[in-house]
């Protein structure tokens, strides 16, 4: 995986963070599930990654 690849898991994470967060403060339901398979997403394929690294 490349560095921009990390990078962009990384960003995909924080924003998925962000939406939950906001979803649950503003009591939105959708926002809430797509920040959450925003994270679950990235977090994921980094270990798909590191499972190929062997790390």
């Amino acid at each position: 995986m490349s560095v921009g690849d990390k990078a962009k898991d990384f960003v995909q994470k924080a924003a998925g963070h962000v939406e939950e967060a906001v979803g649950k403060k503003t009591d939105d339901a959708e926002l809430t599930a797509q920040g959450q398979k925003d994270k679950g997403m990235s977090e994921d394929r980094l270990e798909t990654e590191r499972a190929k690294e062997g790390n």
